[in-house]
């Protein structure tokens, strides 16, 4: 087994404010789920799963609160909830409360404000981030949005993303400007799932915007070294996007 590789987010996140992104290297799964896979729910050995858990215990302050993603928009209070609830996205304004999203081609993105009061974790697939997972966690956030600062985490690239017409006419009818996401590729289309994200974003005055695709190059489909992809492989494993709040010293002790 080798060392976890992780990313760590380069933005300008306040100094409370961490962030890490794990990559496939580390941990103990059997090809085809080499090496840390962190999904219990694609067939991996569950006692392997759990150690490649516990693997990240050293770098975090607790357990982060795993939820069961739908591709959907419900956003939870990670501090208020049971572990393993339906939902794709959460947030949290508690010290040392661990939101994580996992992924294998869908875009995680994570989202702090500038204070460092309120952080959160998003599962933005394309149906939940056509349906509006975004918009309902920065709501859930509770902040100006102008003061929010958005990381785009390891997704399906704009080159290898082919989707049908009827995904393209989805997000055409929420947002006529998602055109310039869509390129013609024979009869289907090429889909640049950062620029919806980025789109989506913007509408919502959120302008602080760091990471895959657009500082990085972070295509899960291509990068087979370091990054699971459902789309190339169909069986595989996941990977996780994870945010808190650090706990600030007591200045009066």
């Amino acid at each position: 087994m080798t060392d976890i590789v992780f990313i760590k987010p380069e933005w300008p996140a306040p100094a409370n404010v961490k962030a890490l992104q794990t990559t496939r290297i580390g941990g103990l799964s059997q090809p085809p789920y080499a090496n840390l896979n962190l999904g219990t729910h694609v067939n991996d050995d569950p006692l392997t799963v759990a150690i490649n858990r516990q693997l990240l215990s050293p770098h975090l302050p607790s357990e982060p609160v795993w939820i069961n993603q739908v591709h959907g928009t419900h956003v939870i209070d990670a501090a208020q909830t049971h572990c393993l609830e339906d939902a794709d996205a959460a947030f949290t304004t508690h010290p040392g409360v661990v939101c994580v999203t996992m992924t294998a081609d869908c875009l995680p993105v994570l989202l702090c404000d500038e204070a460092g009061t309120v952080v959160a974790a998003i599962h933005a697939g394309w149906r939940g981030l056509c349906d509006g997972v975004i918009e309902t966690a920065v709501n859930k956030m509770a902040i100006d949005n102008n003061k929010i600062l958005a990381w785009l985490g390891p997704a399906i690239g704009p080159q290898a993303f082919e989707v049908g017409d009827d995904v393209r006419q989805q997000f055409l009818q929420k947002d006529v400007n998602a055109i310039h996401a869509f390129k013609p590729v024979g009869n289907k289309w090429l889909c640049d799932i950062y620029t919806l994200a980025k789109q989506r974003l913007q509408n919502l005055g959120i302008t602080q915007i760091y990471g895959g695709g657009v500082d990085e190059d972070f295509c899960t489909f291509t990068d087979e070294a370091r990054f699971f992809s459902f789309r190339r492989d169909n069986v595989t494993g996941r990977m996780a996007s994870l945010i808190w709040l650090e706990f600030k010293p007591d200045l009066d002790q």
